[in-house]
This record gives C-alpha cells, structure tokens and sequence, in this order.
C-alpha cells in the first residue's frame, strides 16, 4: 500500500509522533493504521493513541426518559447550522420521545408520529431544510432510576453530547455529576467485566511489547505488565476511573459512599467515528475552475 503525505498526517494528527516515525510505522505495517499506533506505542513513540474516531458530522443528541427507562437518539445534518434550526429541533425531540417506545433503531424509523413514519418525515425535512439528514444512532438504558446530562445544549434534552446513568437507589444529584463525568472523560466500559475481551488481550499485548523493548527479565516484565493493564482499567472503565468531583476516589467508591450503585450507562457524541473528508480551499477553487 502507497504511504501517502495524508496517511503519515493522520497518524501524526493522532499520535503526536514525529513526521519520520510515523511513515516508517506506516512502512512497516503496510498502511494499516490501528496497527500503526500500535507499532510506535510499541517504541515508545506516541505521545499519545487516540483511538476514538474524528468527530466531524453535525446534528444533535436528544435524551429522554420515563420512569425507570431511557433512550439517546443521535440525528445527523450536514451543518452545525441545522442543529440551531428550531423545526429540526422539534424533530428530534419528537424522535427522542418516540424512541422510548420502540426497541432498536430499524423500528424507530418505521414508528409513526402523527400518521407519518420517521423516516418519512425525515425524508420531508431533508426537501423542506435542504440537507441530508439521518437518524444515526439509539441507545436506550433502564435502572430503578435514570439520570440524564447533556453538553453544549441546543435546547433542553438536546445537545453535542447526551449521557443517561442507570442507578439503582435514588440520588438524582450523585447521578448527574457521574454523567458529567461520563461526558467529560468518556470511559470505554462500566467495568473490566464489560468491556471487550478483544480489545483488552490487544491492550495487554502492546504492553507486553513495550515491556519487552525495556530489555528486562520475563519475570520483571510480568509485574510490569501487570501494574499497566491495572492502570489501563483506571483509565477506561467507569466504576475504576478517578471521579472528577473528588479525584481521591473512584466512581465506584463514590458511589458506595452516595448510597447508590450505577449499573449502566449510555453515552451518544454527535458524529463520534465518522470521517469527513475535506479539501482544501484552493483544491476546491482549482476543482471548480476546471468545470
């Protein structure tokens, strides 16, 4: 595969590592570009792996909740500036409320509000407003109690960022500050327990790697990558991570302490994992010369 200027930006963009260590991670995995990060990890080469998508699409999250329920629906638009438009505000809190009567996304678009389905009248809005539109993504929770959060609202229940925190016992208050911290530091699971045993076994062999490049004995390496993969759970699931509100503790700790136990979460970031291309302003002035 051709190890173009734009792949070696990329990685750079999101690794942080120099411009000659990124094409020679690119060359020696053949473009491959997870594997890439993986490689200069490996070295010690990246400042930092960020794994998470570009966020690049616009729209909205909505949340909704009734009772011991709770959905986030994400709907895409074109521009950030449809996402201000208050018909295509009323739209997405129609979908959201819909949302909490259907079980998956496929039945959302084929519920009725108003005699209409979803994807009807998305399919008007996109006449009437003049952009593409979606409805992406749903999510939907349940506990004995649901607490919701959204960032950059755009207008109430709707925002960039929509979260919903399944509780069981009833602190409304302790429930919105661990959602404002789920918004803010995004964790990957709610335990070691959730999260994907792929992604931990691919975790644990990149530090295995890294643990190897140090030279050590296999008896030292073993404590080391035992004390990484520890600290790789305090970073990315929920209930080991540092609380916002007081680092002292865990989530989980907090919790015990707040007198309640979250048992889930759901958090929806408007265009998370897609990829826009963009030309630059004098590729497009030189496409549209050309016709």
């Amino acid at each position: 595969m051709a190890i173009t200027a734009a792949l070696v930006k990329q990685l750079r963009d999101s690794t942080g590592a120099g411009m000659m260590d990124a094409k020679k991670a690119l060359t020696e995995t053949n473009g491959d570009m997870d594997a890439a990060v993986d490689w200069l990890r490996t070295k010690g080469l990246a400042k930092a792996a960020k794994k998470s998508g570009r966020t690049a699409a616009e729209g909205l999250v909505a949340v909704a909740v009734d009772g011991g329920s709770g959905v986030a629906v994400e709907v895409n638009s074109e521009t950030d500036f449809v996402g201000k438009n208050a018909e295509f505000q009323a739209m997405v809190g129609d979908i959201a409320q819909t949302a909490l009567t259907v079980p998956d996304l496929g039945a959302l678009t084929e519920a009725e509000i108003g005699g209409k389905t979803v994807a009807a009248i998305i399919t008007d809005k996109i006449a009437t407003i003049g952009e593409n539109m979606s409805v992406r993504r749903m999510a939907k929770i349940s506990g004995e109690s649901v607490v919701t959060y959204v960032h950059n609202a755009a207008a109430p229940n709707m925002g960039k960022i929509g979260v919903l925190v399944a509780l069981s016992g009833d602190n409304e208050a302790f429930g919105k500050q661990v959602a404002m911290h789920i918004a803010a530091v995004n964790p990957a699971s709610l335990s070691e327990a959730d999260l994907d045993p792929a992604v931990v076994e691919k975790e644990r062999q990149v530090q295995i790697d890294i643990a190897r490049e140090s030279g050590k004995p296999e008896a030292v390496i073993e404590k080391m990558i035992e004390g990484r993969m520890k600290k790789y759970m305090s970073e990315v699931t929920l209930l080991n991570q540092a609380f916002v509100v007081n680092p002292d503790l865990t989530v989980g700790k907090a919790a015990e302490e707040a007198g309640v136990e979250i048992t889930g979460f759901v958090r929806l970031e408007v265009g998370e994992g897609i990829e826009v291309v963009k030309e630059d302003f004098a590729a497009e002035v030189a496409k549209a010369a050309q016709g």
